[in-house]
């Protein structure tokens, strides 16, 4: 029973992911930087934007076996799920007209983002392909998580920038909400071991 909870909730997590990956989309205001560089390369690959997620997240995670990190289900599914419910969430939602509308998606899209970052972590199978590889490098190097999560992220957003990516004031509110998010979800959707009882 346990295990189907988890499942659960990790499927509904990453479809919401990619939900809130579309909802910010949508509102051309900015993206976060893995979806800056997504949305840069995917022109050049010749492939929908989700299928660029899926693709990415695969490379990805061939750079995990250098670093000896080993895959979970939950991994697995994340590469396979995320990017198809960002293209099937593209496909229902309209394109927002004016300020207000657009913001309301990419605030919408932030606050999603991190309850679904919460539900797929807190099911406990296994990091996505992004959070394994900074898990990994800092593993081996011995560096800080804030160095190396920094290192990271300023890379990809570079990258994706000057291949053409959204950078905005959604990319800014991105990085300085996000963490607080997931910080706030990520206690209530965590699900704990149940505890055996001691034997008599």
């Amino acid at each position: 029973m346990m295990l189907t909870h988890r499942l659960f909730q990790l499927f509904w997590g990453l479809c919401l992911y990619g939900f809130s990956m579309a909802l910010m989309l949508r509102a051309n205001l900015g993206l976060d930087p893995w979806d800056v560089l997504h949305q840069g390369i995917a022109p050049s690959l010749g492939l929908s934007f989700g299928m660029t997620v899926n693709l990415v997240g695969l490379v990805v995670l061939l750079l995990w076996i250098p670093l000896r990190q080993r895959p979970g289900v939950g991994t697995v599914l994340n590469i396979v799920v995320i990017g198809t419910a960002v293209d099937l969430s593209l496909l229902i939602l309209p394109t927002p007209e004016g300020y207000a509308a657009r913001f309301a998606f990419l605030i919408g899209g932030i606050v999603l983002n991190g309850i679904a970052g919460g539900a797929y972590i807190g099911a406990g199978l296994g990091p996505g392909p992004r959070d394994g590889l900074m898990t990994g490098l800092c593993a081996r190097t011995g560096w800080p998580v804030k160095i190396v999560r920094t290192a990271i992220e300023l890379a990809v957003l570079t990258i994706g920038w000057m291949l053409g990516g959204t950078v905005g004031v959604g990319t800014v509110l991105y990085a300085v909400s996000i963490g607080w998010v997931v910080h706030h979800a990520l206690p209530a959707l965590q699900i704990k071991p149940r505890k055996e009882p001691a034997a008599p």
